[in-house]
């Protein structure tokens, strides 16, 4: 049986180091563990409980809905900006949330990792992110953390994915959240 994975990243710049550590995460899941990289968050509306009517959700939110309907776990990347998470994320969250007690996320295992330019590595960002996704209904892996510090130098010129210390803390967070996802598919 295989384990699938939706990999949700915060930040839509296209050289993101946090896009960069998705792709980490990808080239290195473990055997039987399928990462998907959702493409298009930044085509998902705000949401708004107004357009979140049956029959015409928004067509980008829709997709990310069955997505995450398809899916055994989330491994969410998370920037921190201005100290909080970036609001492309939290939308996502808000509408994997709904409807209300049934959303995509409920009861499906969360972990949270990321960089940043800072020397915590976006701790900030990434605590209110499991606070927010774990409100939304999944259960967070509070103990699968990666956090990295100095993203902007660290990845100059180094891609995360051979960055040995960087490889090992992800693989770690990846068999924490594929052991957690397995047994919530089962």
């Amino acid at each position: 049986m295989s384990v699938r994975i939706l990999a949700l990243v915060g930040s839509l710049r296209a050289g993101s180091h946090n896009r960069q550590l998705a792709e980490a995460a990808v080239k290195h899941a473990p055997e039987g563990v399928e990462i998907e990289l959702f493409e298009g968050l930044a085509d998902v509306p705000f949401y708004n409980e107004d357009i979140d009517v049956e029959g015409s959700v928004p067509a980008a939110a829709a997709r990310l809905r069955e997505a995450a309907g398809r899916t055994d776990g989330f491994l969410l990347f998370s920037p921190e900006y201005n100290g909080t998470i970036p609001a492309v994320l939290k939308n996502a969250i808000d509408w994997l949330s709904r409807p209300y007690g049934a959303g995509a996320l409920s009861g499906k295992p969360a972990a949270v990792v990321g960089t940043a330019f800072g020397q915590f590595g976006g701790v900030w960002a990434q605590d209110e992110t499991r606070k927010s996704v774990g409100i939304a209904g999944a259960t967070v892996l509070e103990d699968a953390k990666l956090s990295i510090p100095g993203s902007v130098v660290r990845f100059a010129e180094t891609h995360p994915a051979d960055d040995a210390e960087v490889v090992t803390g992800l693989t770690q967070v990846l068999e924490q959240l594929t052991t957690s996802a397995g047994a919530a598919a089962a």
